[in-house]
């Protein structure tokens, strides 16, 4: 009888009645309303909570016309995240871009031919026999990437003919525009940013199949030169005097860090909304929680911020649907 007591006590103590909102998930019985599906992420608790709070914040961000800096990662443009890019660029739903280079030249690429559904399980030693790249279930043929440099390498020369004659070195977001402009696809999404002035910054630019095209170019021009301090200053300096800054950032990484820098210089965002699936037990900013970003004056104290841990491929375009693309 002892024990009985002992573990009833130990088991089945009282305790206080916690509060907040019950939880709660959707009730099918109602019919499929998708709306009302995500509505339900609220109550639902775990990450459909969170992502539920990335909602609300980036709606906040949009009501209080905050200066929105728009980060992703190149595996993100590699998917068909890449259309949703391109619609936020060309109605101008954001105002700055920062991303990878393979986000810059995959974008050119598509306009060139098409990427395809592929397996991540395809063994490499026969893709690449075949001449396939796999990123990820997504395969990209080498021949998109011959193309690509049949168009980047006359581009280059332009570039490079105009800095001769002009002597202005341009930086790599003058770059991407140009590259947006040339090549005059209303698929691709520095074709809108080109076309609505919306700068992009690649931290990274000489990574990738663009730094292999500027690699091999320099063997024709060895005094080929990009300005990659213009591009830090007006990266930095478009946080500076920001009524309200916000940011969305899809994966981590570069991306990540450039724009939360940035944000440091002005003493933080407003708002923040992190997507990725990056842990922090290694101390790396790509796994920070916007706790960490608060240290370091990245983010305000009194900021709205949440990091979503799940798939951008499958989160952001519900969080798009439910928030930029409501605004029309």
């Amino acid at each position: 009888m002892d024990n009985e007591k002992t573990a009833r006590k130990n088991l089945l103590r009282k305790s206080r009645e916690a509060s907040g909102i019950s939880v709660k998930g959707y009730n099918f019985n109602q019919g499929i309303d998708y709306k009302e599906i995500i509505k339900s992420f609220g109550s639902t608790g775990f990450q459909a909570t969170h992502f539920s709070q990335a909602i609300d914040i980036t709606r906040e961000m949009i009501k209080e016309k905050a200066f929105v800096f728009l980060g992703y990662t190149s595996n993100m443009v590699s998917s068909g995240l890449r259309d949703i890019f391109r619609y936020l660029a060309e109605h101008k739903k954001v105002n700055v871009i920062v991303t990878t280079t393979g986000g810059i030249e995959e974008d050119i690429i598509k306009c060139l031919g098409d990427f395809v559904l592929g397996d991540f399980r395809a063994s490499g030693k026969e893709l690449r026999k075949k001449g396939i790249n796999r990123i990820g279930n997504i395969y990209a043929p080498n021949n998109r990437y011959v193309d690509f440099e049949r168009f980047m390498q006359p581009l280059l020369e332009e570039i490079y003919l105009e800095q001769k004659k002009t002597g202005k070195i341009l930086s790599g977001s003058d770059i991407i525009w140009k590259m947006g402009e040339k090549i005059n696809n209303k698929e691709s999404i520095y074709y809108w940013a080109w076309k609505n002035k919306i700068p992009v910054y690649c931290p990274a630019l000489s990574d990738g199949a663009l730094g292999d095209n500027i690699y091999f170019f320099s063997f024709k021009h060895s005094d080929f030169k990009i300005d990659l301090v213009e591009d830090t200053k007006r990266l930095n300096n478009a946080t500076i005097g920001l009524k309200k800054s916000g940011m969305v950032i899809l994966g981590a990484g570069v991306v990540k860090h450039a724009i939360l820098n940035a944000n440091m210089l002005r003493n933080g965002a407003d708002y923040a909304v992190y997507i990725n699936t990056s842990q922090e037990f290694d101390g790396s900013d790509a796994g920070a929680l916007p706790e960490e970003a608060i240290s370091w004056g990245k983010i305000l104290p009194e900021a709205q911020s949440v990091k979503v841990f799940g798939d951008a491929t499958i989160l952001f375009p519900l969080l798009v649907a439910e928030s930029f693309a409501r605004n029309n």
